[in-house]
């Protein structure tokens, strides 16, 4: 049996595109306050999340995420004001999105629409 229809969508900021893995991975950024945990949890490379943030802090004219070199401290990353908003509006839209589309989405995936 095929997956059930889903919502997919993404943001155009710019000539970027911010969707559901880089809400994620901000997500789990914020959650951790490092970069290599974030990684982890998504089961990628600390190469591929840093290139992902690096695509992200450059949507807009300020940063999304902030990080610091080890040291006394241990480094760390964390969410700018604009990352939290990024999240938070990706978030709203998600869930505004999944509400309307919900009655369209299961009609989709009723047994006399399914060809399996």
């Amino acid at each position: 049996m095929s997956e059930a229809p889903r919502l997919w969508f993404q943001i155009r900021i710019g000539e970027g595109r911010f969707g559901p893995g880089k809400a994620e991975l901000l997500t789990h950024v914020r959650d951790t306050g490092s970069i290599s945990a974030a990684a982890r949890r998504m089961g990628m490379s600390y190469r591929r999340a840093w290139t992902l943030l690096e695509a992200v802090n450059a949507l807009t004219d300020a940063p999304a995420v902030e990080t610091e070199r080890g040291g006394a401290r241990g480094g760390g990353a964390r969410l700018t004001p604009r990352g939290e908003a990024l999240v938070a509006a990706y978030e709203h839209l998600r869930v505004a999105l999944a509400s309307t589309a919900a009655p369209t989405l299961a009609a989709l995936d009723a047994p006399d629409n399914r060809h399996d």
